[in-house]
């Protein structure tokens, strides 16, 4: 039996279970752990004294036995020559309470395996290995205890496999390249990758889906994966320019390496294994910490109405910011947005982020005016924060940048780090994924908390759940988001880039991809070859779809004048209590629907790629012997996202949760739904829904 320890826990209850026992390598070789719900197996054994593990769902084979171990400059490698001296088994069950996010609570529940190695040959060097495996997935991660002979020490490389079944369908975008994570993805066999990023998604030969990626990612280098032969992924980490990929002193530990596993895609949107494998908040009261929709100076840098430079068409002016105070005030918006407030941004500014002075103001913009008139109307300022890369330079100017804003109560910040590398405060040039930067990041999120200070981070280290230990880190970039269609050469991004994201980039965590645009077409900023590549009513779908807790509606807001459809982009909330995905397919269509946390309404977001579609959608997630109003925002028999994307159509019905509701979605199209109790006067006047 396993002694128990139970205790509150937020909303729910810890449960703890504790077994140890020690036993020699004589007659150890081999360990298993299973998850609560025993469908995965994990089997940790040491073939010839080196470490391999592999992963089963039910009889399947998830990972073939892979190699685990790490080459270290100027010392022997730590991947053979391994004896088991002790192994640990445990059980955690908890239900903890999100201060903000995409669901309210969350269930933590694993069985965990912890292995104790020695090296034999290089005496006695010490490696840990821990396993968690819950029943969405397995996470495993290495630890290097305070010992006598390893002490200071350089990874040349993590040696990490996955070795893959059989050559499956993996969706990816590269790494080493100048624009970070903003590539569109490709679809393929794992037989034609090279090097890629994770969240890797992968599809299997018979029906489940899996993702790699990390958890925990502190003060070591991000992961990416090589594509071997025999449909191995291998591990390879963004190095310093000197080499070196990882440089530590023990104790220390690896970020977790995780493997999502789900029968549907909608699976890998609903777990939150990379938020468990996280130490729980460390900032303690975050009451200043609130979910927004904004407004901003923004769109209109990119299709060339404004300039982030000073001169005649400047954006960031003291009449312009109170035009977009006003805009929000009278529109129920939380926040304005204001880029290209700051000197430095005259010239060439990628490549001189050194000019970038974060506490002078172009003389055109009276930032103490303008933060007085915005606590005036009850609107919040988000400051901005781009650096160019240029990281040696802010680091010098970071504590007082964010005094500067407390100064004048501004509490949100939105940081840039374009460029194609990092020039770091050490004269040397850096990759964005590195060590070096994984330590910067974590910086200003500590920094910024210290202030109380919210981020949004452009051109950002991926997400690995670090939102749940500093809760201020809220959104973040890392893909191609909105602003590609105002500029890419080759038009935007394409039409079905947006039910792709959802399953792979996304499953690392928020991401502000600035959605509502409602000038499809960019008629006032003459620019015949770029466009939003869908229709109106996908782009309020996108609310729902795509998380953020930083909600831009990111058009000029001259063009939200006079339109009806404005009204689903001011309902929408940005803080959810409840999550589920109803359909999905990856690349093709996806529809999500979420439970407000302050209210009892829920909103669905429906969208398509280039084919036109009907979706049945059981509504009976909604209460029992409750009539709801479905406030639907969807696309007109008419609509086509090439010839006709504007048109909608706009309608109520009353539902309950026997509705069976059919999607009608055009050619890259979507739909938006708000679903609202019914008041009694609605019930009198108004007709159930009926196909």
């Amino acid at each position: 039996m396993y002694p128990k320890i139970k205790k509150s826990v937020g909303s729910g209850t810890l449960l703890i279970f504790i077994f140890l026992y020690c036993q020699s390598s004589d007659t150890v070789n081999q360990a298993k752990v299973y998850s609560p719900d025993r469908q995965i197996k994990v089997i940790f054994q040491l073939k010839d004294g080196a470490p391999l593990y592999q992963v089963h769902y039910d009889d399947r084979i998830i990972i073939k036995p892979s190699k685990m171990g790490f080459i270290l400059r100027e010392a022997a490698p730590l991947n053979s020559d391994f004896k088991i001296v002790q192994q640990q088994e445990s059980s955690f069950d908890e239900t903890w309470t999100q201060p903000w996010g995409e669901v309210k609570d969350i269930r933590n529940h694993y069985n965990e395996l912890r292995i104790h190695l020695t090296d034999q040959q290089d005496k006695t060097r010490q490696l840990n290995i821990t396993f968690r495996v819950f029943d969405d997935g397995v996470a495993f991660r290495s630890e290097f205890p305070e010992q006598e002979y390893l002490k200071d020490l350089q990874i040349m490389d993590e040696q990490t496999e996955f070795a893959m079944a059989d050559d499956q369908q993996v969706w990816w975008i590269p790494t080493y390249r100048k624009d970070r994570y903003e590539y569109l993805f490709t679809q393929s066999p794992i037989s034609q990758i090279d090097t890629v990023h994770t969240p890797l998604t992968i599809e299997t030969a018979d029906g489940l889906y899996l993702c790699i990626h990390e958890a925990a990612l502190t003060d070591y280098a991000a992961m990416t994966l090589i594509g071997e032969d025999d449909f191995r992924l291998r591990c390879d980490l963004v190095p310093w320019s000197d080499g070196v990929k990882v440089k530590a002193t023990t104790p220390f530990q690896t970020p977790w390496r995780t493997i999502q596993i789900a029968e549907t895609p909608g699976g890998l949107i609903t777990s939150y294994l990379i938020l468990n494998l996280n130490e729980s908040n460390k900032l303690g009261d975050v009451s200043w910490v609130k979910p927004a929709k904004y407004v901003g100076i923004w769109w209109g840098m990119h299709l060339g109405t404004y300039t982030w430079e000073s001169g005649p068409i400047h954006g960031a002016t003291t009449a312009n910011a109170k035009r977009y105070i006003d805009f929000a005030a009278d529109n129920g918006f939380d926040a304005v947005l204001i880029e290209g407030w700051n000197t430095g941004w005259d010239g060439d500014w990628i490549q001189n982020g050194r000019l970038f002075n974060f506490t002078q103001p172009h003389p055109d913009f009276d930032i103490a005016e303008v933060s007085r008139y915005a606590a005036s109307k009850g609107i919040e300022i988000i400051g901005h924060h781009e650096t160019a890369a240029d990281i040696g330079n802010y680091e010098k100017q970071m504590e007082a940048a964010f005094q500067f804003y407390k100064n004048y109560g501004i509490d949100a910040i939105k940081t840039g780090y374009v460029g194609d590398n990092v020039f770091s405060g050490m004269g040397t040039t850096e990759w964005h994924h590195g060590q070096y930067m994984v330590r910067h990041y974590r910086k200003v999120i500590e920094k910024a908390a210290e202030y109380k200070i919210m981020l949004d981070v452009h051109e950002p280290i991926k997400d690995t759940g670090e939102r749940r230990t500093y809760p201020n880190m809220m959104s973040r970039e890392g893909a191609r988001g909105q602003e590609w269609n105002a500029w890419d050469p080759a038009g935007g991004n394409p039409v079905d880039y947006l039910t792709i994201l959802p399953f792979t980039r996304m499953l690392a965590g928020p991401m502000d991809y600035t959605p509502g645009i409602f000038d499809l077409e960019f008629k006032q900023a003459g620019r015949p070859n770029n466009r939003v590549h869908g229709t109106l009513a996908k782009e309020l779908a996108i609310y729902v779809v795509l998380y953020s807790p930083l909600q831009m509606a990111a058009d000029l807001v001259e063009n939200y004048q006079n339109q009806p459809a404005f009204q689903f982009v001011k309902d929408v909330p940005v803080d959810w209590e409840e999550t589920r995905v109803l359909h999905g397919k990856i690349g093709d269509y996806i529809t999500v629907v979420r439970k407000e946390r302050q209210s009892s309404d829920w909103y669905l977001g429906s969208i398509t790629d280039e084919n036109p579609r009907e979706l049945e959608t059981a509504l009976s997630f909604l209460p029992a012997g409750k009539k709801y109003l479905a406030e639907i925002y969807a696309d007109a028999a008419e609509t086509d996202w090439k010839s006709n994307p504007r048109a909608i159509d706009i309608r109520k019905l009353l539902v309950d949760q026997n509705t069976r509701y059919r999607i009608r979605l055009a050619a890259g199209g979507g739909q938006a739904v708000r679903l609202r109790p019914a008041t009694e006067e609605e019930l009198t006047t108004m007709n159930s829904y009926a196909e």
